[in-house]
């Protein structure tokens, strides 16, 4: 399976999840706007996120599938497979005790917990009160999530990379489903929604575990035994969750910030922003990242390092491609976006001013956390976790220093542009880091690649602004009308795009109708 169909399968799903994504914080805002209710679900919400990010996505997913892919092989056969299976099973023995009791210390410790990460709301006490009792709720869904990640670990090394992709639809639907039918104020909505986070994680774990049983994919649940291929795990996994988990508290650090210093609503404002931003880095981005980390693994099992150099070129050409314009175009009509989303009932046009403002600087940041997707395989292939570990850190000093920096003059908005800002930073460490090792560099066709997206990027710019120009009244009342004039802006800006990144050569009408047929 070639790398672009790879990368389109996993993106192709992950879209798919991002359009329930929409319809649920669409219902979201709609329901519990942007004040007490919400804060306190977001805040709830992320605690389990940041811990699935931090073991799940970020240091059990690095350390775990270059070790599985190496048993595997780069051509698998019935005794490498098996060998696979055995290694598996011997993780999950150790996967399932540890997060069993990590969930029981948690639910212990919830108060505490979620004062660290709100600072109290600044002495509301129902507030409070009502963020613990959510995050009680929804912390189950880290033990549920944690063990489908392992799951897809197993099935992504085999590339089979659909289950897996599909899964987040499931946390959409009962979100979704929680919101509609479930409860009659914001309080019993926020409450439905955070056991509804939980309930999708059992939902998600069967469709995944199930799709590893189809793929003949068999692990048991063995004693525990500290082996020497455990070992070696444990000791990959340690530094790459202190790397995942500085980049994680990047992001706490903005909420706990704005849940203490800055006015109620800011911790929503920052999440509707977020959620936006996070559609093109988690349909390219991520699946890039999902995808080459076991692909590079073989290539370089196998002794074909310019074979993977060459795997990440593309990854970056064929991400750029599509992350430029969107990063553009999320920062130049933010707030026509925002407003024909969200604006609506409980979330007001004070509350798609302030979000759009913070969407708007973190579009800025968007093509650096896709090309970091793209890079840190190249480190977690070769067992190197210290390095962006050291990275990270250094990009978690940046982006510290500058929240206190623009918080007080710029506020939540300071806040993103500060993540922005220490993203670029921590994707030239990791360029120049491979490059100094010669283990990766941009090749000349990937930078020419990359200024004929920009160029195409600064005619659909213009393209947009004149709209905007003409038509920008149509976005201030609700309405068809508006959601009219939002499809035919972003319709506008796409084929500006696409004509002139065809004309310039950035894409070739043979490689879309490639992609496309697979």
């Amino acid at each position: 399976m070639s790398l672009a169909r790879r990368i389109s399968t996993v993106g192709g799903f992950t879209l798919l999840s991002r359009v329930f994504g929409f319809v649920r914080d669409m219902l979201i805002a709609r329901y519990l706007g942007a004040g007490m209710a919400s804060d306190a679900f977001f805040i709830a919400f992320k605690l389990p996120n940041f811990f699935r990010r931090l073991f799940g996505e970020g240091a059990f997913t690095v350390g775990f599938v270059p070790l599985y892919a190496r048993f595997l092989g780069k051509d698998v056969t019935p005794e490498s497979k098996r060998a696979a299976d055995a290694f598996a099973s011997q993780v999950l023995s150790w996967l399932t005790p540890i997060l069993i009791l990590f969930l029981i210390i948690m639910e212990v410790a919830m108060v505490p917990v979620m004062f660290g990460l709100s600072g109290g709301f600044e002495g509301d006490t129902g507030k409070f009160n009502f963020a613990v009792e959510l995050g009680r709720y929804t912390f189950p869904y880290l033990v549920l999530i944690s063990l489908m990640t392992f799951f897809a670990g197993m099935l992504n090394a085999v590339d089979r990379f659909s289950a897996a992709a599909f899964a987040p639809v499931i946390l959409n639907i009962f979100m979704i489903s929680a919101l509609l039918f479930l409860g009659e104020t914001t309080v019993e909505k926020a409450r439905w929604l955070a056991i509804a986070v939980s309930a999708s994680g059992g939902g998600q774990l069967l469709w995944v575990f199930v799709a590893a049983r189809r793929a003949g994919l068999k692990v048991r649940l063995p004693m525990p035994k500290l082996s020497p291929e455990i070992r070696e795990l444990f000791r990959v996994i340690g530094p790459a969750a202190l790397g995942a988990g500085i980049m994680q508290i990047n992001l706490l650090i903005d909420t706990l910030l704005a849940a203490r210093f800055l006015p109620e609503g800011s911790v929503s404002w920052l999440f509707y922003a977020d959620r936006l931003n996070q559609l093109p880095l988690g349909v390219i981005g991520i699946a890039v990242g999902t995808v080459l980390l076991p692909g590079i693994s073989r290539l370089l099992a196998g002794g074909d390092d310019a074979g993977a150099a060459r795997q990440q070129n593309r990854a970056i050409e064929l991400t750029l491609l599509i992350t430029l314009p969107a990063a553009t175009a999320l920062a130049l009509i933010a707030s026509p976006i925002i407003a024909t989303l969200f604006e609506r009932e409980a979330f007001t046009s004070a509350d798609t001013a302030a979000t759009a403002g913070a969407l708007a600087v973190y579009a800025l940041g968007l093509p650096a956390y896709v090309i970091a997707k793209a890079l840190t395989p190249g480190y977690f292939a070769r067992q190197d976790t210290k390095t962006p570990v050291r990275f990270a850190t250094v990009s978690l000093v940046i982006n510290t220093g500058l929240n206190f920096a623009l918080i007080w003059d710029f506020a939540h908005v300071g806040l993103a542009a500060a993540t922005a800002i220490a993203a670029w930073a921590n994707v030239a460490m990791l360029y120049y880091g491979l490059k100094r090792r010669d283990a990766f560099s941009l090749t000349r066709r990937t930078w020419l690649a990359i200024g004929k997206s920009a160029v195409a990027c600064g005619v659909m710019a213009a393209v947009l602004m004149a709209y905007l120009g003409y038509f920008g009244s149509m976005f201030e009342a609700d309405g068809n009308l508006r959601i009219v004039h939002l499809v035919l802006l972003i319709i506008a800006g796409g084929v500006s795009y696409l004509v002139f990144a065809f004309a310039l050569g950035a894409v070739r009408l043979g490689e879309i109708r490639q992609i496309m047929r697979r």
